[in-house]
């Protein structure tokens, strides 16, 4: 047992602890009592349990109110824990990264009987002060979708939800490019911008693009690679997306680069993208994952139809785990980031594209890439946080800086990844495929 005489240090004595602290610290106690604690809890009267005797604080969870621990673990749940931040009732001192290793400890805890009966007992004690919480809340930005799931409507609405946010929210964060995708670190040293510039030319080394071919990036974002495949490849791109804010601000970049005519975006759902068999090359980056499983044979079908003979199409996007790979309605991403997001696993989306006739000519993970792109982002937006509160709201704040983090946190330890299938249309069997990959590294 850890020494508990830390819990109180610098602060009253327990005789006159009120008794709110006193209920508080039972469940801290039960929490980490146990463990070997990298970091300071304080609680909203100053009081402090430090780290375990030889351990340096990496980040100090403060706890701002009696209610805080009832919602963020009443049910024990990501959602919860998140919405304990987001809403401030907990925040986050220091180094975010830390944080997550303890939530799966947490998550642990309440798998283990005995703790279990421990820790409801002490839970029950904090119910009281729930109804203060709630009163003290800030009014929520949570998705709100209607109709029905994956209808062309709905998933504007949900593509409007996340990305219409703002423009300069996101130019805080991201590269001087506006590329919000895993970015490409031959060495592991590059810098942002320099590693989405990477990603881009990666992208369209792998789809041998050609003078003169046409090339349709589904879901373009801020149309930063659509302007790169014009420019350095000298294609005729078509982009796509839902999102107004990206459709107005990539065609005013691609007028300002002067390449009106030979790249443009559109406001328009894949599905309605077309004719069929007008386009020599496709890209998709970062949109698959709002597909959602029942519509992946739609989307590679669409993809299929779209190609010309001899075509490649390559798809860009997050994994789950084969043993993950469960949608929940109730997550914290669900429910303030990506509503109606789903991640399959790779062997899913395989199948999808193999059973519509693509066949599966590479496939790589950028896994540690999206980890390092990630930790970029949010010390971005750590940095520049009194600038973010400019256009967004605290918990809007909060929401990014935790998905963010905890994105990385997943793609670190294996729970997400990130893989690039290259697919060819070949019916009747001539892919036209080189005889290594060495192209892929010019």
């Amino acid at each position: 047992m850890a020494d508990e005489r830390k819990i109180v240090s610098e602060s009253p004595s327990v005789e006159n602890i009120d008794k709110a602290t006193d209920e508080v610290m039972s469940v801290l106690k039960i929490l980490f009592g146990d463990v070997e604690r990298n970091f300071t809890i304080r609680l909203w009267n100053g009081m402090t349990m430090d780290p375990s005797p030889g351990k340096e604080s990496e980040f100090t969870l403060v706890v701002n109110h009696p209610c805080a621990l009832w919602h963020a673990l009443v049910p024990p749940t990501d959602l919860s824990m998140g919405e304990a931040y987001i809403y401030d009732y907990m925040d986050i001192q220091g180094n975010i990264y830390a944080v997550y290793p303890l939530v799966d400890a947490i998550t642990a805890k309440f798998r283990d009987p005995i703790s279990v009966a421990k820790l409801g007992t002490a839970l029950l004690r904090l119910r009281k002060y729930k109804d203060e919480c709630d009163e003290i809340s800030p009014a929520t930005r949570a998705a709100e979708l209607k109709g029905s799931k994956h209808s062309k409507e709905r998933d504007r609405q949900a593509i409007s939800y996340h990305y219409d946010v703002s423009n300069e929210f996101y130019k805080l964060f991201l590269d001087r490019n506006l590329v919000y995708s895993c970015a490409y670190f031959p060495t592991g040293t590059e810098d942002l911008d320099t590693a989405q510039e990477l990603k881009l030319d990666y992208i369209c080394r792998k789809l041998r693009l050609q003078p003169g071919e046409r090339l349709l990036d589904i879901g373009c974002g801020w149309g930063a690679l659509v302007i790169h495949a014009a420019k350095h490849y000298g294609v005729e791109a078509l982009g796509i997306t839902l999102s107004k804010n990206q459709y107005e601000y990539a065609n005013q970049r691609i007028e300002e680069e002067g390449l009106k005519g030979k790249c443009r975006v559109e406001l328009l759902d894949y599905r309605d993208a077309g004719p069929d068999g007008s386009f020599d090359k496709l890209v998709s980056v970062g949109m698959f994952e709002h597909v959602g499983e029942e519509k992946l044979e739609t989307y590679f079908e669409k993809a299929w139809r779209l190609l010309k003979p001899g075509g490649l199409f390559l798809n860009h996007g997050i994994a789950c785990r084969w043993k993950d790979c469960k949608f929940r309605k109730n997550s914290l991403t669900n429910k303030y980031v990506f509503p109606d997001g789903q991640l399959v696993a790779i062997s899913t989306t395989l199948k999808y594209a193999e059973k519509v006739g693509f066949e599966v000519r590479d496939v790589e993970s950028l896994r540690e890439h999206y980890a390092r792109t990630l930790r970029f982002w949010v010390g971005n937006l750590e940095k520049n946080r009194e600038k973010a509160l400019e256009h967004v709201d605290e918990p809007t704040y909060r929401i990014w800086r935790l998905f963010m983090s905890g994105s990385a946190y997943g793609f670190e330890i294996g729970r997400h990844n990130l893989y690039q299938t290259l697919l060819v249309k070949a019916p009747d069997g001539k892919s036209g495929m080189p005889w290594s990959r060495e192209y892929m590294y010019k």
